[in-house]
C-alpha cells in the first residue's frame, strides 16, 4: 500500500522530495508533488509545481488546467482564465478545460460566453457513452443553464420587440433560442426561416448593381495596386485558434493560397485600406451593406492563388447576401453553390446565399481576385431588419465565418 492510499501525508511528501532529488524535472513527479502540495493547502508551493510540470512537459493540457484549480482556489480568475485558455491552446476539446472555463464565465457573469461554453459541454458530454457521474452532472447542470438562459432571452427579446412581430422574426427568435427547429439551409449560426431558399439571388433584387458594376476598372486598379505593392494588410483568410482539432480549413489555415484585405471587418472600417482604395471605398458606400455593430458589414479583396481550392462549407446565417464583384478572372475559375456552377465574369455582380453549400476553384497559373462583401438578405422586410439588430445585440450572435 502506497503512502498515498494509507492517507500517510508526511510519509508521501518525503517519498516524492527524495524522488525529485533524483529527478528535479521529471513532470510527473512535479505535478504529484504539487498534487500533494494543493491537498495540504500550500497553494503557492502547489502553483509553482504545476508551473515547473507545464514547462518540463509543455504539450500536456492537464498541468494547465491544475494550475487553473489552483488559482480558482486562491479566487484570482484572470489567472485561471489565462491558464484555461493555455490548456485550450494545446487541446481544444479537452473537455475538463471546457467545462472549467464554462464554469468561470458563469460565475463571472458573461451569460454569453456562459451559454456557448454549456452548448459546446452539452454537445460533448451527450455523445459520450457510458458516461461516470461527474458527466452526467455537468450534462444536468449545463442543460438547466441554457433553458434558463433560454427562457430569460426569450423574456427580454419579446419586451424588445413588442407587438407588430411578423411570423417570419417570431419563429427566427424561436429557432435561435432552441424552441423550434427548421429544415432548410445550413447556418452554422442565426437561421432566419421562411425564407426564399435561394442559390444565387434574382438580379432584379439589387438595383444599385450597374452602378456597382460601372465602377469596375477603378476598382480593380485599387486591388491591383494592393497587391504590386505587398500591403502588409493582405493576409491569409483562414486563421484558426491554436488548438483546433483537424477539420476541412487545416490546410488553408495560415495559407495564403486563400488571402483577403478588409475593407471592412466585423462591421469596423479599416481605414488605412480605404484610403488607399478611395473608390473601392466610395462604391461601397453607395450599396446597402448590412449594419450590425461589432458583426457587419464585412467587405474585402478575395485573392485565390493559382490551382488553389476553398472547400465546400456554409456560412453563418441566411439574414444576409453575398456579393462578388469579379475583377481579375483568369480562365478556368469557377464557383459552385449548391447545385449549379459558374464561372465569375469580370465585372458582372452576383448575389448568392452563402448558408447553401458552396466552394470555388481557381485551376489557372494567375490569381483570381474578387471584392466580396455582405448585404441584408432582400427578402427581409426593414422592420425584421431592425428587429435583427435589437436580438444580435441582445443575444451577442451574429458574425461571419469563412
Amino acid at each position: 500500500m502506497t503512502a498515498r492510499q494509507r492517507g500517510d501525508a508526511a510519509a508521501e511528501r518525503l517519498l516524492l522530495d527524495q524522488a525529485l532529488g533524483l529527478a528535479p524535472e521529471h513532470p510527473q513527479l512535479l505535478n504529484a508533488r504539487a498534487m500533494r502540495a494543493m491537498a495540504d493547502g500550500d497553494l503557492h508551493d502547489a502553483l509553482a509545481g504545476f508551473a515547473a510540470a507545464a514547462a518540463a512537459d509543455p504539450g500536456e493540457p492537464v498541468l494547465h488546467v491544475n494550475q487553473a484549480t489552483v488559482y480558482r482556489m486562491m479566487g484570482q480568475d484572470e489567472d485561471e482564465q489565462r491558464a484555461l485558455e493555455a490548456a485550450l491552446a494545446i487541446d481544444r476539446r479537452n473537455f475538463t478545460a471546457q467545462l472549467r472555463i464554462t464554469e468561470l464565465h458563469q460565475r463571472c457573469g458573461r451569460e454569453v460566453e456562459a451559454a456557448q461554453g454549456w452548448s459546446g459541454i452539452v454537445q460533448m458530454a451527450a455523445a459520450m457513452p457510458d458516461r461516470p457521474p461527474a458527466i452526467d452532472d455537468a450534462l444536468a447542470r449545463g442543460r438547466a443553464f441554457l433553458a434558463d438562459h433560454t427562457a430569460r432571452l426569450g423574456c427580454e427579446i419579446n419586451g424588445a420587440l413588442g407587438d407588430g412581430v411578423s411570423r417570419r422574426m417570431a419563429a427566427c427568435v424561436d429557432h435561435m433560442l432552441g424552441r423550434r427547429a427548421i429544415y432548410t439551409n445550413q447556418c452554422a449560426g442565426v437561421h432566419f426561416p421562411f425564407l426564399p431558399a435561394d442559390e444565387y439571388f434574382e438580379r432584379s433584387l439589387f438595383p444599385w448593381f450597374a452602378e456597382l458594376e460601372a465602377r469596375t476598372e477603378a476598382i480593380r486598379g485599387e486591388a491591383l495596386a494592393l497587391l504590386r505593392d505587398g500591403s502588409d494588410a493582405i493576409r491569409p483568410y483562414v486563421r484558426q485558434a491554436a488548438g483546433t482539432p483537424a477539420n476541412r480549413w487545416s490546410g488553408l489555415d495560415g495559407n495564403a493560397d486563400w488571402s483577403a484585405c478588409f475593407l471592412w471587418e466585423y462591421g469596423v472600417r479599416n481605414d488605412a485600406v480605404c484610403a488607399r482604395c478611395p473608390e473601392t471605398a466610395v462604391a461601397l458606400a453607395a450599396v446597402p451593406q448590412s449594419d450590425i455593430p461589432g458583426k457587419a458589414p464585412t467587405a474585402f479583396f478575395s485573392i485565390l492563388r493559382p490551382h488553389a481550392h476553398i472547400p465546400a462549407h456554409t456560412g453563418v446565417t441566411n439574414t444576409r447576401a453575398i456579393v462578388h464583384l469579379p475583377l481579375v478572372v483568369p480562365e478556368r475559375c469557377r464557383f459552385r453553390v449548391g447545385g449549379e456552377t459558374r464561372a465569375w465574369r469580370e465585372g458582372e455582380a452576383f448575389a448568392f446565399d452563402d448558408t447553401i453549400e458552396h466552394e470555388a476553384w481557381n485551376d489557372s497559373d494567375a490569381p483570381r481576385i474578387v471584392l466580396i462583401f455582405d448585404v441584408w438578405n432582400p427578402h427581409l422586410t426593414t422592420a425584421e431588419q431592425a428587429m435583427l439588430r435589437q436580438v444580435f445585440h441582445i443575444t451577442g450572435q451574429g458574425g461571419v465565418a469563412p
